[in-house]
């Protein structure tokens, strides 16, 4: 009797000791896959995590036509690090204009409930002419960034920052900035500003930021508010006042700028997407802080001659520097029908396109040394993508037409790949 319950003892206790490891074991596969599932996202969000730091895969090789090959190294501390100090920055150096950019940067969490930070940075960089960012958008990382190729007008900028990131309630963010640059355009360019010629100048520069999604679910963490669900429509507000003299500051002029974001869900894969974009600006404002429009085309001769990458938001028929306004409205739209069920690994997707521009300048002829049109007549473009035919690229098609369709019929011709990866 005593060795069967010796026996059955020791049968337990083997049982119990290959229910912990199995326990074990399965604890370590859910702790990999966690890893797992971690890594890629940092890796869709454009990082390489490691313990203390994420590098950051923004810097690491991009193309342009006026600095060429641009490669560096960059990247910003995590939460190992510190949950409420971090630091980043990066360094890169173009090989045809044979010069090194870098940023230096900083940020203190002030309170995490309302997700507060007080950053402060310093850059010496370039800038695109006639780009606007607004400080609410968030982080946005492509592998590969089709605009970029092509752009060549460029300003060089150093600028010192200082800034407060705030969550006024659950669903309205906002922050403001102060920021001093002393900014040369890389192009042969003067301001004409009552008889006077500045070919570089100094500005002063306060802006505030609003991002309200009011459709959106969010959540409380203990890293702030996350967006759990969004919702449409979006609505972005940013207003940007220049103060001259202060900091030797040669300009006085505000902008104004707003976009909203709406989409009409049919299903998952099925539905159409409308943005607006609108901008002013008022008063000496010189052609960096102008807009342009997002165009996305090479000014070559022949269709094929063209022949790159589709932006996301760009006018492909639209010509690089064609036109500058200080007042300009677009609106696009797009329907995204269900993919195409061809084969297991042939899912095409087809996307039509119809893009519109208006704008207008009051006094173009201040700007002197660079020639452009403006968007008084109102521009049209029209067509569509099939994306994902292989390996994410996809083409795309478009015409222009409307009130600046040109003489030449290939000259409105604008035929590109399209490239879309989603991790």
């Amino acid at each position: 009797m005593l060795k069967h319950c010796l026996f059955f003892v020791i049968i337990l206790c083997f049982k119990l000791l290959n229910s912990q490891s199995s326990y074990k074991a399965f604890k370590e596969s859910i702790q990999d896959s966690v890893k797992k599932e971690t890594f890629v996202k940092h890796l869709g969000n454009g990082y390489l995590p490691s313990k203390y730091f994420n590098f950051d895969l923004r810097y690491l090789i991009k193309f342009n036509q006026y600095e060429g090959i641009r490669t560096g190294i960059g990247g910003t501390t995590n939460e190992n690090f510190s949950k409420n100090f971090k630091i980043n920055g990066y360094s890169v150096y173009g090989f045809r204009d044979d010069e090194f950019k870098f940023s230096i940067g900083g940020a203190i969490r002030l309170a995490p409930k309302t997700n507060t930070w007080l950053s402060l940075s310093y850059t010496d960089d370039l800038q695109e002419t006639g780009s606007t960012k607004f400080l609410t958008d968030g982080r946005f990382f492509q592998f590969f960034e089709p605009r970029l190729l092509n752009i060549d007008l460029f300003h060089s900028h150093i600028t010192k920052s200082i800034g407060i990131e705030h969550l006024l309630f659950d669903k309205l963010s906002t922050k403001t900035e102060f920021s001093i640059s002393s900014i040369n355009p890389t192009y042969q360019y003067s301001f004409n500003t009552n008889g006077m010629l500045l070919n570089n100048f100094r500005l002063s520069v306060a802006k505030i930021a609003f991002q309200w999604n009011p459709f959106s679910d969010f959540n409380q963490t203990e890293n702030g508010l996350k967006e759990t669900k969004q919702g449409y429509p979006k609505f972005t507000l940013q207003y940007s006042k220049s103060f001259k003299n202060v900091f030797k500051s040669d300009f006085n002029f505000s902008k104004i700028d707003f976009r909203t974001i709406h989409k009409i869900i049919i299903d998952k894969d099925n539905y159409s997407e409308l943005t607006l974009v609108s901008g002013l600006a008022n008063g000496d404002t010189p052609i960096t802080h102008m807009y342009h429009a997002y165009p996305n085309n090479i000014t070559k001769e022949t269709v094929m001659q063209r022949f790159s990458v589709a932006g996301l938001n760009s006018f492909e028929t639209m010509y690089f520097n064609e036109f500058f306004s200080d007042k300009f409205t677009t609106i696009q739209a797009k329907h995204f029908f269900k993919p195409f069920k061809i084969s297991e690994r042939l899912n095409p997707q087809l996307v039509l396109i119809s893009r519109f521009a208006i704008g207008n300048m009051e006094f173009p002829e201040k700007h002197e040394n660079i020639s452009f049109k403006t968007l008084e007549k109102g521009y049209t473009e029209s067509g569509f993508e099939i994306n994902k035919l292989l390996f994410g690229f996809g083409l795309s098609f478009t015409y222009r037409y409307g009130g600046y369709h040109l003489p030449e019929f290939t000259d409105n011709l604008a035929l590109k790949f399209t490239f879309n990866v989603t991790l």
